[in-house]
């Protein structure tokens, strides 16, 4: 998946509701990028971002909450 630095400029980033409130292991995501969900580390803003589709993002949340998708 291609996405521009301009479109991760334009994102709106929210912090996980699983995030640790104490500054630690924060992830922040971005949903308001149409086909693209951009993930980065919150204590580093300016570094890298991993950009997911939509499928593939919500295949990994369920994995992580360790739950199986079905076809």
């Amino acid at each position: 998946m291609t996405t521009s630095p301009h479109e991760i400029t334009a994102a709106q980033w929210r912090k996980s509701s699983h995030s640790n409130q104490d500054g630690g292991a924060c992830v922040e995501v971005a949903d308001n990028l149409p086909g693209t969900v951009p993930v980065r580390d919150s204590k580093t803003p300016h570094g890298p971002a991993l950009a997911f589709g939509p499928d593939a993002w919500v295949s990994f949340v369920a994995a992580v909450k360790g739950r199986r998708l079905t076809d």
